[in-house]
């Protein structure tokens, strides 16, 4: 179990001042023109040391990631770009990172945004978190009047802007290259990608494009070390993890907890355990809606780490932990998220534009046993013809859940058709 001093979001509930003096009074902005004197490589160096993966659902290396900016400016203008939209259902870690720990993003900004040589960041926040917003600008604000950013950060002789940009609640623009068209005051449509968003990104220049959580964590590895961060969770899983747990548990919550964490002590530790006690549980969405959920018998024993749900044909994603106990309808429930990604498809792909709306009308279907038997095998191929098969992973997101369903719950669908058959027998 994670120990306090191992923490580093030390106000995720908002308990203490938010903004500048208690950021300083909690170890932000100690040192930042130190750790930007060690140079960009440096940098870079550490982050990939640690083990961070991208925190945003991913899970690509963060400092690789950073490490494909060009070293050398051509002329354009480098960029960071924040992803801080989270509208993947279950998820609502980033939004307390902004609300009550801003000042960690607003330094993180500054970090990464020196080790990838960009002297401006733009935060795209979801235009739901509009207090969030608020008290973002008001710690940037902070920054700039004490110095810590604008011309010569930090002292440190490095020029940086950090800009908020609010996008307008669709879905598709978390994806990183729909952000930057969103950005650009374009429709929110992903990219084809070549050209990466390190050749040619925001306004084609060269950007890079993070979470807010990734972003935030970075000072305070160069601070305390790789090795330190390397220290938690299992080889290739490594550092501490928001998790957020909703659904039916005793204390919905989101909680700091180092990587590879019991899926089963993670919810009986942090938030009260499963409603009606562990046997009432019937499955768990381990990592936000775009994942396939899992049985009770696998969430006896897995962690929470990236390989060990791949390993279980699930993902850890955002690490946003639905509990679903017995009386949930698991049927009626994937059907929810299947018309979530019918509505949120952007339309470009064709697998996607017609696979999630036919998907989510199956679905109905399924929910009431308005079916046959042989269209379970038939929704699972439609599931495989989309995924894989669009620009972005919203098709995959879409597939993904029905076909956990599928997997685990077949027989409920099954019993399902056959008791509608014998109810219009009767």
């Amino acid at each position: 179990m994670l120990k306090d001093q191992d923490r580093i979001f030390t106000n995720i509930y908002g308990m203490h001042d938010p903004f500048l003096a208690g950021a300083e009074s909690r170890g932000d902005w100690d040192g930042t023109k130190e750790l930007l004197a060690k140079g960009r490589d440096w940098v870079v160096d550490t982050v990939k040391e640690s083990g961070l993966r991208g925190r945003g659902g991913a899970g690509f290396g963060t400092g690789l990631k950073w490490s494909f900016m060009p070293k050398e400016s051509d002329g354009r203008p480098h960029y960071l770009v924040v992803n801080a939209d989270e509208g993947e259902p279950g998820t609502c870690k980033d939004r307390e990172i902004l609300r009550h720990d801003p000042h960690k993003l607003v330094e993180g900004c500054l970090v990464a945004s020196f080790a990838i040589g960009a002297n401006a960041a733009y935060i795209y926040v979801r235009g739901e978190f509009y207090r969030e917003t608020e008290a973002l600008q008001r710690a940037i604000d902070e920054a700039y009047e004490a110095g810590l950013i604008g011309k010569d950060a930090c002292g440190s002789g490095w020029d940086f802007d950090c800009y908020i940009h609010r996008g307008m609640g669709a879905y598709i623009c978390g994806e990183e290259t729909a952000l930057i068209e969103s950005m650009e005051g374009k429709k929110g449509q992903p990219r084809l990608k070549p050209p990466f968003p390190a050749n040619a990104g925001l306004y084609g220049c060269p950007s890079t494009v993070n979470n807010v959580e990734s972003i935030a964590v970075a000072p305070t590895i160069l601070r305390r070390g790789a090795d330190w961060f390397a220290g938690f969770g299992r080889a290739n899983n490594t550092g501490t993890k928001l998790f957020n747990i909703s659904g039916h548990v005793e204390q919905p919550c989101t909680v700091e907890e180092e990587m590879s964490v019991p899926l089963k002590e993670l919810i009986e530790k942090h938030a009260g355990g499963v409603r009606g006690g562990w046997d009432n549980l019937l499955a768990i969405i381990p990592g936000g809606a775009s994942v396939p959920c899992l049985p009770k018998g696998i969430c006896d024993s897995v962690l929470m780490d990236f390989d060990s749900l791949k390993e279980q044909q699930s993902g850890l994603g955002t690490a946003a932990i639905m509990v679903m106990d017995k009386s949930t309808d698991i049927v009626a429930a994937i059907a929810r998220l299947s018309a979530f990604y019918k509505h949120e498809s952007c339309g470009q792909c064709t697998p996607c534009r017609e696979g999630t709306g036919w998907m989510s009308r199956m679905m109905q279907r399924m929910v009431a046993g308005n079916a046959s038997i042989d269209e379970i095998d038939l929704l699972e191929q439609v599931t495989r013809q989309v995924e894989g098969h669009t620009i972005c992973a919203l098709g995959d997101a879409a597939a993904w859940p029905i076909q956990g369903l599928i997997r685990h719950f077949r027989p409920e669908l099954e019993s399902r058709i056959e008791q509608a058959k014998k109810n219009a027998a009767a």
